[in-house]
Parts: structure tokens; sequence; C-alpha cells
């Protein structure tokens, strides 16, 4: 952990190098005065930091300088954070691999050769590798949570209405939610009511697990996930979606193409992989996107309503453990994901385990917004029983 209030930023380049999380410095960081006040922040390119490139992983926005601080990076200098640095991700936020086909790939500092997650990869693997004792992401169906399961650390999306977008390309702005990571409950909650509206309710009720419909799950994920069950003294209903997850992710990912397709239809240097997923979108049906907005208002309204009875939902965060670069990305990794976006919920992932070759594997809660608090104090309830967080290999305590 950094705590100087100059940062070492030769220690931290070599420490970055097999990595390739962050992607710019800012080199004159010092410590401000406040409650964050020495705390080390990453924020993924896609939010804005006043000097430094806000290109949103996008070759075509490479020269853009950031002329302001995004608010949330505002509200962290404000309370004495240091600003490190840019971190790298999805080329415009979309998927979550991290393989940037402009700036490389982000290795899992778990396994070098193997995706962090994404899209805010480079976020999740800075904080994991202890280059930074928080970072800021971007969830629009999962963004933020899938890399923090990926590499065995801590995240949170707030509920999109309780955080502020300003400074922020969008990837979707309905779904999408600024959210922190960190390596411990402590810091992310502490960064978290710097940044966003946080509430006091409480969770009241013995809670939901949802029942995979047509996601394929990976047995250790899965053998993690009955751990987790097992640690809470009253077993969550159990219940199911009206719609495939599959099928409700594929409508979000609809929605995701559509609106990017507009928003960066004027933007050069775009990678053949993102021009073909931006086709997606509009070229959808009318009656096609009728029955996704359908899916999407059905499923927000079951969700919320699910968590408003039973107090919160609880699920793997990923379907699967982290996969080597070299290997396609799995379409269902934002199958449970997603749901928190589309409800536009608060969701918590935590560290739940590890696969035989020990890769992290992470649970999520969603809650009612106003509920923060709530949502932290049951996640403190369950870390530690399951006491599953572990460094990487090459990286002390």
């Amino acid at each position: 952990m950094i705590d100087l209030d100059t940062p070492d930023f030769l220690a931290l380049k070599r420490a970055n190098a097999p990595l390739n999380a962050f992607l710019d410095w800012d080199e004159n960081a010092s410590a401000g005065v406040g409650p964050l006040a020495g705390v080390t922040i990453g924020v993924k390119a896609n939010i804005a930091v006043a000097g430094l490139p806000f290109h949103a992983g996008i070759a075509g926005l490479r020269g853009r300088i950031a002329e302001h601080d995004a608010d949330v990076v505002e509200k962290l200098r404000a309370a004495g954070a240091i600003i490190l640095g840019t971190l790298n991700m999805e080329e415009a936020a979309l998927g979550a691999k991290t393989d940037n086909p402009s700036f490389g790939p982000t290795h899992n500092p778990h396994r070098i050769g193997y995706s962090p997650g994404g899209s805010s990869g480079g976020s999740a693997a800075a904080v994991a590798a202890g280059l930074c004792d928080a970072a800021l992401g971007t969830d629009t169906m999962g963004s933020v949570r899938i890399p923090a399961a990926h590499c065995g650390v801590y995240g949170f999306k707030p509920a999109g209405c309780r955080i502020s977008q300003g400074g922020l390309e969008p990837a979707d702005p309905i779904f999408d939610a600024i959210g922190p990571i960190a390596r411990d409950l402590a810091m992310l909650e502490r960064v978290s009511r710097i940044v966003s509206d946080f509430g006091e309710g409480d969770l009241e009720g013995g809670g939901a697990r949802l029942i995979e419909h047509g996601v394929e799950i990976n047995p250790s994920v899965a053998k993690a996930f009955d751990q987790v069950m097992a640690t809470l003294q009253h077993p969550p209903t159990p219940l199911k979606l009206e719609y495939p997850n599959s099928r409700i992710r594929f409508a979000g990912f609809i929605q995701v193409s559509k609106f990017l397709a507009e928003s960066l239809k004027e933007v050069p240097a775009l990678s053949d992989q993102l021009i073909k997923l931006l086709k997606y979108g509009p070229a959808r049906r009318a009656v096609d996107w009728e029955q996704d907005q359908k899916i999407l208002a059905r499923t927000r309204e079951q969700v919320r309503a699910i968590v408003s009875e039973h107090g919160f939902l609880l699920m793997p965060t990923v379907p699967n453990p982290a996969f080597p670069h070299s290997a396609n990305e799995p379409a269902t990794q934002a199958d449970f994901s997603c749901l928190a976006n589309i409800a536009e919920l608060p969701s918590l992932t935590l560290p739940a385990g590890c696969t035989d070759d020990g890769l992290p594997i992470g649970v999520q809660i969603i809650a009612s917004e106003g509920h923060e608090a709530g949502l932290f104090a049951f996640a403190r309830m369950i870390d530690a029983k399951l006491s599953a967080y572990y460094a990487p290999p090459s990286v002390g305590e």
C-alpha cells in the first residue's frame, strides 16, 4: 500500500509494467487534507482527470485532454485523496476482457496472461496489485463488479441516481454508474461515502437468491456460491426471473450498442471489433427493439420488487472465473451483474473463494437505494465468515 504524501512514481511504474493497468500518470499528485488524506486513487480513462488524457480507451480520442475533473474526482481531491493517474479499460467501455486494441491488454495480477475482466480491468488490476489504495471504474452492465471478482477484490456499483455522471464519457446514461474498487470493505466504504449519496438504511428481510435461468455456471463458482449460502443463518428464498438471464443481458447490450453507435458516429479510428459491436443496436428491427425494451422494463420491475420484499438479492458475480487473453470472452459474463444496472439499484461484490488452481471468485448483493449502509454491513458479515480475500502471489498483504 502506498501511504506517502508524495508517491514514488518510479516504483509504481516498475510495478505497473507487467500489468499495463495505469496508462497515464500525474507525477505532480500529492496528498490534500480531509477524510481520505494520503489515500491513493487511480481513475478509469473514461472519467475526466484534469490535465490527463480523457480517451475512454478509444484511439481516436487519444489526444483529448480533460480540462476539468469529473465531479467524483473533484470530491476525492477535496477529501485529500492522491489522484495518481488514469487506467486502462475496454475500448468505449464495451466488453469485459480489457484487451484494448490501441492501449494493449491489462493482465490479471493473480495470473499474467489472464484477463482481469472489464470494462474496468485496469482499475481492478491496479487495486489488486497494490498500485493504489482504491480506483474508480464505471459499471454499465457489471463493469466494476466483473473485474473486481476476477481480480479478487471488492467493488461497489451505486444506484445510478445516487452518483454524479458529470465528467464521464458514457456507455449508456441509463445503466451507467461510476463505482469504486478496493482491497477491503472499509476502504471501499470510505471512498463510496465520498463519491456517492450514501443512504443509512438497514437491510430488512431474509433475502432472496437468484436461481440461474439458462446460465451455465462453472463448477468452482457454483461451489463457492454454495459456501456463501452456508454462512447465512436462514437460507434466502430461491427465485427465478421471468426471462432467461442471457436474454435479459442481450436486451441490455442492444440498448448500449444503440446509444454508443450514435454517440461515437463522428469519432475516428474505432477498432473493427468495436465497429462490429456497434452495428447490433442500429440494425435491430423495430419489433425486436420493442420486445427488448419490454424485457428490460419487466426485469427492472421484478428485481426491484424482489429486493423491496426480501431485503436483498444474492447471486454469483460472474458465472466463470478469469480466463486467458488468448481465449474468447465468455458471452455470459454479465448475465448476473446486468440486473443491478437494469433495476438501477446498488450492488456490491466481494471475494467468495477461488478455483482449485487459485483464480478468484466473487459473490454479489443487490439492495435498495437508500440502504447502502445496510448493504455494506451485510457484506461485512459475509466477508468475516468467508475470509476469502487473498493477495496475488507476487503482492504482499
